[in-house]
């Protein structure tokens, strides 16, 4: 059972996945400024593990206010806020985290609660954060095993496995692993996700560990797969989803979407509901992320490209809704108009 972030006593710990998948190192982060560094330099990644490390960092910055006055914690709240919202900007669950967690904070503080109460109110939240995401997971796995078909070879595109979640099942692995648990025969088709090699390096070998047959291929080939029809469903995480339905997710996403609509293949987008920003109105608002040119430039220490080349590196695309065939949530499947459909999901949640 994979959980790629915890919280101890002392810090936030976190299985620094740069090093997977030759190395499973734990790194035990003892302020809000580690945890920034490790979500900023992708320790964890993939949005609700974003999420719930965020709420984490949150109440270890708290835990060590050293205060006792509940305006200044307030004061320092809004602080360590500031300085995790600047982390990575195209995922939502950071900012979803976030606000609850503010919003935590403002109600203990309306209960008259004091500073040492407030600490374990903000702690004892960020745990359930995480123990709801994970059995949010558990109903996207029921809901999305749903829908593949047995004997399906199936698609997916960067990581959005335990990894990328506070841990278990995930979310388009999740989708795989509850079709497994349903007696179905899935296996997986990873492209190895350029240029941080998420599916090469990490669903690869999350899939290795619970022995789901995982075949690894160059994101280059996904079309001459489909072609061939190799290929019988794309499950895709995403680090935000308009209200329309136009969905973010690591860049090459909207390439293999594009495929998929012209070989015939259903392509689903597994998310929780924290992922969906209904104040975005589409896809057009999300913000982009741009990260370091090295990230291309170079595997490690070794320079691939000339040097002085132009780079540009965009972290995620986005995939526009009539080309997603259902959104997975820990509500149920969310069908076209999405409009509608998410809109229902989240005035009911």
């Amino acid at each position: 059972m994979i959980i790629p972030v915890k919280w101890t006593d002392e810090c936030v710990e976190m299985l620094d996945q740069r090093l997977l998948p030759t190395e499973e190192v734990w790194l035990k982060l003892k302020t809000y400024n580690d945890v920034a560094d490790g979500i900023r330099d992708m320790v964890i990644r993939g949005a609700p593990a974003i999420g719930v490390s965020c709420a984490y960092g949150i109440a270890l910055g708290l835990k060590n206010f050293v205060g006792m006055n509940v305006e200044d914690m307030e004061e320092e709240l809004d602080y360590i806020c500031e300085v995790l919202a600047k982390t990575r900007p195209t995922a939502i669950n950071l900012f979803w985290a976030i606000d609850r967690m503010k919003r935590t904070f403002a109600k203990a503080k309306e209960e008259g609660k004091n500073v040492s109460e407030i600490k374990q109110v903000m702690i004892d939240d960020a745990k359930a954060i995480h123990e709801e995401d994970i059995e949010s997971q558990r109903l996207i796995a029921q809901f999305g095993g749903e829908l593949l078909e047995d004997d399906s070879n199936v698609l997916t595109h960067c990581n959005a496995g335990a990894l990328a979640t506070g841990g278990v099942w995930g979310t388009a692995l999740g989708v795989i692993r509850g079709a497994k648990d349903q007696g179905k025969k899935v296996t997986v088709i990873a492209d190895e996700t350029r240029p941080y090699l998420q599916g090469a390096r990490l669903t690869a070998w999350e899939l290795l560990q619970d022995d789901i047959p995982v075949t690894l291929i160059t994101d280059n080939q996904s079309g001459h797969l489909m072609k061939k029809g190799m290929v019988q469903a794309v499950v895709v995480g995403s680090d935000r989803i308009a209200a329309n339905g136009d969905v973010a997710n690591k860049i090459g996403t909207y390439m293999v979407a594009v495929l998929a609509k012209q070989h015939g293949i259903p392509f689903y987008v597994a998310a929780p509901m924290s992922t969906v920003d209904m104040n975005c109105p589409t896809g057009e608002e999300i913000p982009i992320e741009e990260r370091d040119i090295r990230e291309i430039t170079h595997v490690k220490d070794i320079q691939l490209a000339p040097e002085g080349i132009s780079v540009n590196n965009y972290a995620f695309d986005v995939t526009p809704n009539e080309m997603v065939d259902a959104i997975i949530t820990e509500k149920g499947v969310a069908r076209k108009p999405y409009v509608e459909s998410l809109r229902k999901m989240a005035e009911d949640n």
